[in-house]
């Protein structure tokens, strides 16, 4: 039987409950190649300005892609014709964006700083060779420019090599171009478009035995971790 994963969650001033959703939609739109100016820019400034190790994600500077990138527009429109055709019209222009970039991504959840939230990610990088992975649900989803995908943030996932069986740094030297640009919205998990669309039950945690100071995530009513090499959840030591 697959984990019961509980996300425990600020809404407003209270921690409330709910199931991490195991649906996960994923499919490919069509967006422009980022020229080749704009991913100079990028190249420089992950060279320049950030430490992105092997298993990183981490933020780059939007406003300033978006002053050297026409398509950005083109690449938001498809999103949101995608979006709209899963029950989700609407959702991105309320909800806040960000660019990524990441260099592989070892496995993690995002359930104790954004279990408000699902996320929607754009893959604006060309193919190579890596996968995101959803490791409790054995799904993996091949990244290639366009790659558009929807899913909890208490879901545990990572970016890994195509037919690796998991995240391992060596997969990721620096000689080896393996970076991936990508958009990601947070949408309100709470909202009934998102809530329906995922199949979000809320509610269903005990609140006496669970701290009701922070965000925190459950496996089958227990205190877990992940491992960040293989995704599986481990009782902490």
């Amino acid at each position: 039987m697959p984990d019961a994963i509980t996300s425990w969650f600020w809404s407003g001033d209270v921690i409330r409950s709910r199931r991490v959703s195991d649906i996960v939609l994923s499919g490919v739109v069509e967006v422009p190649q980022p020229s080749a100016r704009l991913l100079a820019d990028w190249e420089r400034e992950i060279a320049s300005n950030m430490v992105l190790e092997a298993g990183d994600v981490d933020t780059l500077p939007l406003p300033r892609a978006r002053v050297r990138w026409p398509d950005y527009s083109r690449c938001v429109e498809a999103m949101s014709d995608w979006t709209g055709s899963l029950g989700l019209s609407g959702v991105l222009a309320e909800s806040d964006v960000a660019l990524m970039a990441c260099r592989g991504a070892r496995y993690h959840h995002d359930g104790a700083q954004y279990g408000n939230a699902a996320f929607c990610n754009l893959f604006v990088s060309e193919d190579k060779g890596l996968d995101l992975h959803f490791a409790s649900l054995d799904l993996r989803i091949p990244l290639t420019r366009g790659t558009a995908v929807v899913f909890d943030t208490g879901q545990p996932h990572g970016v890994i090599r195509r037919g690796a069986s998991g995240f391992d740094a060596a997969d990721f030297i620096p000689a080896h171009d393996l970076v991936q640009i990508f958009l990601t919205w947070e949408l309100a998990i709470e909202d009934p478009r998102v809530t329906r669309t995922l199949g979000i039950r809320f509610d269903i945690g005990d609140s006496a035995s669970a701290p009701a100071e922070e965000e925190h995530i459950r496996v089958n009513g227990e205190a877990a971790v992940l491992c960040p090499a293989s995704g599986r959840w481990q009782r902490p030591t």
